[in-house]
């Protein structure tokens, strides 16, 4: 387990689509999140791949009355995080410039003037940063230099 918690790529495609849910409401008992899943899981497999997040580090349960509350134990930000670095390193081969160069390419049609700008900050802000000699040419993964928009509060 690392310091951000533990690692996206340690989570099955139902688990992913548990946690997704579990950081979109902050926190919820099994009912919630079976009703928000796609497909029609049985409660009982919804409780179990809970307690499984929880034996694996990902979710801690509050008990109110005879309700199990779960919540995500790492930050939205450090979920996004770690799933981007399992994005870039599977699909991109950790290239950061590659991953961006594909987003940019398909999508860029699509961005505001507002949201190229703010593109063009984080390329301008990430060239004035101080370089370590171990940063790897693709960069890391993460937010955006200087991103502090409601999403991100945690």
């Amino acid at each position: 387990m690392n310091t951000e918690g533990p690692s996206h790529s340690d989570l099955s495609r139902r688990e992913r689509q548990i946690m997704d849910i579990l950081f979109r409401l902050g926190r919820a008992v099994a009912t919630v999140v079976r009703e928000e899943l796609p497909g029609t899981p049985s409660l009982s497999t919804v409780r179990t791949q809970l307690r499984i997040l929880e034996k694996k580090g990902y979710v801690r349960h509050e008990e109110e009355g005879l309700r199990y509350v779960y919540r995500p134990v790492t930050t939205r930000r450090a979920a996004r995080r770690s799933a981007l670095r399992h994005l870039v390193g599977t699909f991109f081969d950790g290239s950061a410039e590659q991953a961006v160069a594909a987003l940019l390419g398909g999508e860029a049609k699509r961005l505001t003037e507002v949201e190229l700008e703010r593109i063009a900050q984080f390329v301008s802000d990430a060239k004035a940063a101080p370089r370590g000699p171990s940063r790897s040419a693709g960069g890391p993964c993460g937010d955006g230099p200087g991103r502090n928009d409601a999403s991100d509060r945690d």
